[in-house]
């Protein structure tokens, strides 16, 4: 239902996660017999969980470590580690900037050219931890290092940008082709980011075995700011939900959804599985991780854009270990540890068994959920009120 916004102009109302809630419904199950895993393509997963290809959020060390907790960590094979032999000097600069100065400097520090060396060596890294490796690259730079990735024997490939679409069109260079790419690449495709139903549905007509859905929603993208566009993610993702069914109808072929961006607790990662995500990609949450790289910062892909930076280096509270926060156990209560220990507990709560099942609970809006009955919450600043 459109809604006028003057005589001229109408629009959809949108909902992000906090604006709705999930509905209990008449069964309950115990945790231990729900079952939350992934799979997407030939790859299972314990949980259904992408770490975000963000220089601060994952190092070849924290894709294994992601591995090994059941997840899959994404590597920015445009970022530090593929440019210097060692960036840890780096991150630790860039840790130390001023606010005012930060977006400058690693405009700087970002001029260092991408070595397709390290490219190989990052990601083989990771495979020889024994572990799924996946690594993302923006559309205008996957043709040109596809070779690479073939060589270092990648398991995933993300081609992941601000807004991915299926029909870039330039009067000045040759777009990448995503569906010729796909068809003719050995590695599995995930692409994004979208947020409608038409991107989402062209998207999975590429022949990629998931989509990112999320435009602007997480804590260090500045997009919807200094472009003005993006939606709120529970309509993105229903949108795309929606896509998926009927790309389903027409070609047999199940599209994965992936929720990307926007989600900082276990009740965030919840809503996102149940408008219709099969998993999710997670950036600041796991940014605040002690194993982190970005020593409590972390910053978008788009951060250090050479003539209109979209990303902002955001400080994170430190929030335990990788594992604690990922998988428990939980020593605070405001819902940021053991993320997937409360996605277990909510489907079990609303009586479903697997993360299929669980995206036909229902859903209201509820502009009071945050804020019903928990005052004394607020004003302590502790709990659902930190």
């Amino acid at each position: 239902m459109e809604i006028e916004i003057g005589k001229g102009k109408s629009g959809r109302r949108a909902y992000g996660f906090d604006d709705i809630a999930i509905v209990p419904s008449r069964r309950t199950r115990d945790p231990e017999d729900v079952d939350i895993s992934w799979e997407i393509d030939a790859f299972r997963f314990e949980l259904p969980l992408m770490g975000a290809a963000m220089d601060g959020v994952v190092s070849p060390a924290t894709a294994i470590q992601i591995g090994l907790l059941g997840g899959v960590g994404v590597l920015n094979l445009e970022g530090l580690w593929t440019r210097y032999e060692d960036p840890e000097p780096y991150f630790e600069e860039i840790a130390q900037l001023a606010a005012d100065k930060a977006t400058a400097r690693m405009q700087q520090i970002y001029l260092e050219p991408i070595k397709p060396e390290l490219i190989t060596a990052r990601i083989r890294e990771v495979k020889e931890a024994g572990v799924v490796t996946c690594a993302s690259l923006t559309p205008q730079r996957t043709a040109q290092y596809a070779k690479a990735l073939v060589d270092a024997e990648l398991d995933l490939f993300v081609v992941q940008g601000t807004v991915v679409s299926a029909e870039h069109v330039s009067k000045t260079v040759e777009p990448l082709n995503l569906k010729r790419f796909i068809r003719e690449f050995e590695i599995p495709v995930i692409v994004g980011g979208c947020a409608s139903f038409q991107a989402a549905l062209h998207l999975m007509r590429t022949g990629a075995v998931g989509v990112l859905v999320g435009v602007g929603p997480g804590h260090a993208c500045t997009t919807r700011g200094v472009l003005g566009i993006g939606v709120p993610q529970a309509t993105a993702i229903a949108d795309a939900r929606a896509a998926r069914a009927q790309h389903l109808d027409e070609t047999g072929v199940y599209v994965h959804v992936i929720a990307d961006g926007g989600m900082a607790t276990g009740g965030d990662v919840a809503k996102a599985i149940v408008c219709g995500a099969d998993a999710v990609m997670l950036g600041s949450p796991l940014a605040a991780a002690a194993e982190a790289p970005g020593h409590g910062y972390h910053w978008g892909m788009a951060t250090f854009h050479p003539t209109l930076p979209r990303g902002a280096r955001v400080k994170t509270e430190a929030g335990g270990t990788l594992a604690e926060i990922l998988v428990g156990p939980a020593h605070e209560n405001d819902g940021r540890h053991n993320l997937f220990g409360a996605l277990r507990t909510s489907m079990a709560t609303c009586g479903y068994g697997s993360v299929k099942e669980f995206q036909k609970a229902e859903v209201m809006v509820a502009p009071a959920l945050l804020t019903e009955g928990k005052s004394l919450q607020r004003s302590q600043h502790i709990g659902m009120g930190h």
